[in-house]
């Protein structure tokens, strides 16, 4: 059951935790919440993705567990390992007793397992923490197909024990930054929504609402020429991230209205690749200090 009674109530609860969503996004959290659906958001880099199931968390009152995916990633870092130092001292203790064959009926006791993110948010006690598996396009298919199991039935087997099983199952946000396609069987067991590069609207109140102490002609400035670069042929353009990370170095700077110089100095803020600095310093910088002008 939602923790909400209504999308508005979402919208108004990620706005209280200073994340401006679009009426999109607060549907499908909401149903998500609702239905007991793991939601899935595929987008660029920056764009905010991360940043909805930290805000959701806190919207809940609810702990976060990340899970960080990478290439590799295998069970004993995102679901459990045994504590091997200690399961050899509980040996050690009991062969010096004379217990040999009980010890190795001790040594795979629950207290002994080392939870990671995906078991620690299936058994937690009292209301599951919120669940972030980031980046899940970082790590190998293997990984991505067990999760089927862990997404359909909110449960983890451990051979040694058994199976846990969520009492409640987790509220759970995946996040993709389509690095490669991820398989349609994970897709189909969660809600899926594309979270875009924000409007200029949208980007104006997303620095208002979390950098309130930057100028509003400064702010229209910042949006018209990172909405600009967007629209160049760049190989990496710049994410929401980089919008606030430009801004704060703008006032860093006392930066009251943008020169050349002062653009020229920081657009290593925006731009994260030598190509994509070398081709709007050769191109763009006239034409982006243009589109600051006319915004601020």
């Amino acid at each position: 059951m939602s923790a909400f009674d209504s999308i508005d109530e979402v919208a108004g609860a990620l706005a209280r935790e200073r994340y401006v969503a679009d009426r999109a996004l607060a549907t499908t959290l909401f149903l998500a919440l609702r239905l007991g659906k793991p939601l899935f958001l595929e987008g660029e880099a920056g764009v905010g993705k991360t940043e909805v199931a930290k805000v959701l968390a806190a919207a809940l009152g609810r702990r976060l567990v990340r899970l960080q995916c990478y290439e590799g990633l295998d069970l004993a870092s995102a679901v459990y390992e045994w504590d091997y130092p200690r399961q050899i001292l509980e040996i050690r203790l009991q062969e010096a007793a004379g217990q040999a064959a009980i010890a190795r009926g001790r040594i795979y006791r629950e207290e002994l397992l080392i939870k990671r993110p995906l078991l620690e948010a299936i058994t937690a006690d009292g209301e599951p923490p919120v669940l972030l598996i980031d980046e899940v396009d970082r790590a190998d298919e293997e990984f991505e197909a067990y999760l089927l199991e862990l997404l359909s039935d909110f449960q983890i087997t451990i051979p040694e024990l058994g199976t846990f099983k969520a009492k409640t199952p987790p509220p759970v946000v995946m996040t993709s930054n389509r690095t490669r396609e991820v398989h349609d069987a994970l897709k189909r067991r969660c809600l899926y929504h594309w979270i875009d590069y924000p409007s200029p609207e949208r980007e104006l109140a997303i620095i208002a609402r979390r950098l309130p102490e930057v100028p509003e002609r400064l702010a229209r400035s910042v949006v018209a020429v990172v909405q600009a670069l967007r629209r160049d042929d760049l190989f990496k353009r710049p994410g929401v991230a980089e919008t606030l990370d430009w801004a704060l170095a703008l006032m860093a700077l006392q930066t009251r209205e943008l020169d050349r110089d002062v653009l020229d100095g920081t657009l290593g803020v925006l731009l994260k690749y030598e190509e994509d600095l070398r081709h709007v310093r050769e191109t763009s910088l006239p034409r982006l200090l243009e589109e600051a002008a006319i915004a601020g």
